[in-house]
């Protein structure tokens, strides 16, 4: 939404929106790939010897690893901003009060227009993937680093 305004009458909608990390998906991944881990690295280690409880080792090494990773993703919090025609647009950030005030002060504009023009920075936002892909601004994929122009991969 960098460098986007929209008009306070387009807009139809402003919400909030919690993408949280599902554990538990998470936990049965690990243990289902551990299980796999664990018979298909008995077969390989009875034939390989040491050379195979490495390999094994390695490859739990990695599936704790990435479960990790997984388990550490903070909360993103969202805000949607509906236009009365077809654009969607969201700012994430890991901070639920800069979603929250901005939620408050657009919610605040929509209903007194007349009041003067703010800015507001959001200090944590989250950078990601732009989709659009529909009408005439069909884009594809595009990636964006949170500055500058994004760069188009189709």
């Amino acid at each position: 939404m960098e460098g986007e305004a929209y008009p306070l009458r387009n807009i139809s909608h402003v919400g909030q929106r919690v993408l949280e990390v599902n554990r538990r998906a998470a936990w049965k991944r690990f243990i289902q790939r551990s299980l796999i881990c664990f018979f298909v690295g008995g077969l390989i280690g009875a034939g390989a010897g040491a050379y195979g409880l490495a390999i094994w080792l390695a490859v739990q090494g990695l599936l704790i690893w990435q479960l990790v990773k997984v388990l550490n993703k903070p909360t993103l919090y969202g805000l949607v901003l509906n236009t009365s025609g077809t654009q969607r647009d969201a700012v994430w950030s890991t901070d639920r009060s800069e979603i929250t005030y901005l939620v408050g002060e657009i919610t605040k504009a929509i209903g007194h227009p007349d009041i003067a023009q703010i800015t507001y920075n959001v200090q944590h936002a989250v950078h990601g993937d732009i989709i659009n892909q529909y009408g005439d601004n069909n884009v594809g994929k595009n990636q964006h680093s949170g500055s500058g122009n994004i760069v188009g991969s189709r």
